[in-house]
């Protein structure tokens, strides 16, 4: 029987829906991956509700909680570290360190940054420190980095004018140090308003998908954290850059799809979890250039 691979996830955690944390844990582990999840906030539930109660977890927490796992003689199995939304800068520099810890335990580790940085119109609130932290310290540290497209906009200080430009805009990132660069939603002008892009480019190409943009009357929170999660687990399962990208564009429309036919606000993650592991869907990465 081959090694389950195992995640250090260090995320958001809600009490009630599925973001951050809730939303990638579960889904990942349905895949067939162990997730340590780490929480780098509790709350009541998403910001994007307008309201919520709960506190920022302490930076310090980090290195305490990693080093109990090293006490127990299980940093060394650690095979990935993803890091999504941050409650404080500190936070982000104490997962810098852990991350460097692991590498330094087990060499073939990856870090997957989901560069999460807020969208205020939207109610998704982060600390404007946070957002300096990832575009100035995080990316170079990254071996995957997962932007949307505003956040992509911020790392190029300016919005794309096409497809062709998110491409360059993407490439850019390459050079600060991530060896792929996966955009989970683009946005630009003269998009098909019915689909939902994505874009994958690393050193050896890029990668453009559509798949349809289901209606929703408010859209769904945690998405990207779904998408990044799936990535991650995929990867660490043995599919390329390429299959990875694939699969979690399939299984990410079937949480939405059981989502849509529910009628709710939350993700529908464990009524569609058979369907995520096993998507019925599939959509093709197409090279450009």
């Amino acid at each position: 029987m081959s090694r389950t691979p195992h995640l250090l996830s260090i995320q958001s955690h809600v009490v009630f829906g599925h973001a951050g944390n809730r939303a990638a844990v579960f889904p990942v582990e349905r895949l067939g991956v162990n997730v340590w999840p780490l929480n780098t906030v509790q709350f009541s539930n998403h910001t994007q509700y307008g309201q919520w109660t709960g506190e920022v977890l302490s930076p310090n927490q980090v290195p305490v909680l990693v080093e109990g796992i090293a006490a127990i003689g299980e940093l060394g199995n650690c095979d990935a570290v993803l890091s999504g939304y941050l409650g404080s800068a500190a936070q982000g520099r104490e997962i810098l360190e852990v991350v460097a810890r692991i590498k330094q335990a087990n060499p073939r580790a990856l870090y997957l940054c989901d560069p999460v940085m807020g969208h205020p119109e939207k109610g998704c609130i982060v600390a404007p420190e946070v957002s300096t932290f990832l575009l100035e310290e995080a990316a170079a540290v990254a071996d995957l980095l997962c932007p949307n497209q505003l956040e992509l906009n911020s790392f190029a200080c300016r919005r794309p004018t096409s497809l062709e430009d998110c491409v360059g805009m993407a490439r850019a990132l390459l050079e600060r140090g991530p060896k792929a660069i996966l955009v989970k939603h683009l946005d630009y002008p003269g998009r098909a308003a019915e689909d939902f892009e994505m874009l994958l480019v690393s050193a050896e190409g890029t990668w453009h998908l559509r798949r349809p943009l289901l209606a929703f009357p408010r859209q769904p929170v945690g998405v990207g954290d779904l998408t990044s999660g799936v990535f991650l687990a995929r990867l660490l399962l043995g599919n390329d850059l390429i299959e990875a990208f694939e699969f979690s564009a399939a299984a990410v429309h079937e949480v939405l799809l059981e989502t849509q036919a529910c009628g709710s606000y939350e993700l529908e993650l464990v009524r569609a979890q058979d369907r995520l592991v096993h998507p019925r869907v599939k959509f093709e990465a197409r090279r450009l250039g």
